[in-house]
């Protein structure tokens, strides 16, 4: 079974094994007994793999999209943008980068590696970001995710008098800024590296994001870097 599955570069399920099998031996095979020996030997198809299913979870408060995509701002500190995407390093591991970004500039004003998509993760995002620009009062627009749908989070924004927009469900292109950050952070650094250690891959973030902010220039910001269009507005 496992010349075959090794054969095949990991691409046979349970069932393509089974005919194989039975071709190979041109004997009887149970496809469940074969089932059952992939678990014994922690293997399975690399393509085709059952979907997780996940529960949805009813939100604990919500916000209107009061950002309505209109993505520029006259001045920093008015319209913020924030999300979480995902990174895999070393053999299928998991990173997950939280960050904010200010639609005026498109700086991005903090962000946080973790572990895990949770709480912590976009809560100390948010604390970076008030600490980065102490006295703002920022529209802070994000998607329906449980942690910006969570209590907590609606306090700390309360507290820093902020307001909270969020976008629609199943509309990406409410929260659009932040998703092209993400596409040109994984296009211009990402993808073009292996990464065995989430080490090598947060010194890279970092690496890439510091050239973003200070170096990294774009045409709608009149030639500028975001941190040079950001001071110089200030």
């Amino acid at each position: 079974m496992m010349s075959l599955y090794e054969k095949a570069e990991g691409t046979f399920g349970y069932r393509r094994l089974t005919l194989h099998m039975r071709r190979h031996t041109q004997k009887t095979i149970n496809r469940k007994r074969v089932q059952h020996l992939m678990k014994i030997k922690g293997i399975q198809s690399v393509i085709r793999r059952k979907k997780k299913k996940y529960e949805h979870s009813t939100p604990q408060q919500v916000a209107e999209n009061l950002l309505n995509r209109k993505f520029q701002a006259e001045a920093p500190n008015q319209k913020w943008v924030t999300d979480v995407t995902e990174f895999k390093y070393g053999n299928g591991q998991k990173a997950y980068l939280s960050a904010i970004l200010d639609l005026h500039d498109k700086t991005i004003i903090s962000y946080v590696l973790g572990h895990s998509n949770n709480n912590p993760l976009v809560f100390k995002t948010l604390k970076l970001a008030l600490q980065a620009a102490p006295g703002s009062k920022p529209m802070l627009h994000s998607d329906r995710g449980f942690q910006y749908t969570s209590l907590y989070f609606k306090q700390m924004l309360d507290e820093a008098k902020m307001t909270q927009s969020m976008s629609r469900v199943g509309r990406c292109i409410d929260n659009g800024p932040m998703e092209s950050f993400w596409g040109t952070l994984k296009c211009e650094k990402y993808y073009l590296h292996k990464y065995q250690t989430f080490g090598q891959l947060k010194q890279d973030i970092e690496d890439y994001i510091h050239f973003y902010n200070y170096e990294r220039l774009q045409a709608k910001l009149n030639g500028l870097s975001p941190m040079e269009f950001r001071t110089k507005a200030a």
